[in-house]
């Protein structure tokens, strides 16, 4: 019988000759990987300190620290979610393009729409009867477009009755009342000579409803005025494409759409914060 150490023996010389078999393969395998994919061959534990107790350990573990592990990473579920989030908001300087387009005014122009919706939705769209109500009313005159507190003194007489003195121009009484029945507020003025009362009609549910829906209509009306500043704007930026680079064109339109967005939002946001106030 064979004692079990000439055993011992042989499978060691079986090992060694593996390890290096696969020394051989370890350094195949970092060339090729240095010429495909560029990364640096990190040095590698000598064949000596592999075989600890009769057995291999760590064939191919880099010795330095600052070697890269070549290993793909997945995205996490946690990482996929925060890359469906909204995107930064993208900034161009307005001093770089303003040979191409003047952003700073195509954003006054934007504002200027969100600010007349307002002026619309406080002129037109109050609960609250006052004098001021009627500041708003544009009467045509022979002398053009004059506002109704120009022509007549306007007074509260009653919290549903305003009373507008016409003395001082009696003969534009009859263009003024015209102008109050043409009116958003859908009003019914009485004439008495130079002397026009104009009933406040309840405010019951049926006028809050009507009240919401003319708020509707002001911010489609908003939102169409949007669109046209919008596309007056890449209509200029098309005009000066020559000798402006397509990632430029790119980013400013880019621009331009964020700026389209806010605007769209604010908008919705009046429209929202003044049906809850009609409604109740």
């Amino acid at each position: 019988m064979f004692s079990g150490k000439p055993i011992l023996i042989v499978t060691q010389r079986h090992s060694t000759m593996a390890l290096s078999q696969l020394s051989i393969l370890r350094s195949a395998l970092y060339r090729s990987l240095t010429v495909v994919g560029r990364f640096p061959m990190p040095e590698c534990t000598s064949l000596h300190s592999v075989f600890r107790n009769g057995h291999p350990q760590d064939i191919l573990r880099p010795s330095s620290p600052h070697t890269l592990a070549l290993t793909r990473h997945y995205a996490s579920k946690k990482s996929k979610a925060k890359g469906k989030g909204p995107q930064a908001k993208l900034k161009i300087n307005t001093d770089l393009v303003e040979d191409i387009i003047n952003l700073q005014e195509v954003k006054q122009n934007m504002e200027a729409v969100l600010q007349s919706l307002k002026e619309d939705y406080s002129r037109n769209l109050n609960i609250r009867t006052s004098p001021g109500a009627l500041d708003h009313i544009v009467v045509s005159t022979k002398n053009g477009k004059v506002p109704l507190k120009q022509l007549g003194q306007i007074s509260m007489k009653s919290p549903h009755l305003i009373v507008i003195n016409m003395t001082g121009f009696p003969e534009v009484t009859t263009a003024a009342v015209q102008a109050l029945r043409e009116s958003s507020m859908r009003l019914n003025p009485e004439v008495d000579g130079s002397i026009v009362r104009v009933p406040i009609p309840v405010v019951t549910r049926e006028h809050r409803e009507n009240l919401a829906k003319l708020a509707k209509e002001f911010s489609n009306k908003a939102k169409e005025s949007l669109r046209r500043v919008r596309s007056d704007a890449i209509n200029q930026l098309k005009k000066s494409k020559d000798g402006v680079s397509e990632d430029t064109i790119h980013l400013i339109e880019q621009q331009v759409q964020q700026m389209t967005d806010g605007y769209a939002t604010d908008i919705e946001r009046q429209l929202i914060a003044k049906t809850k106030e009609l409604l109740g």
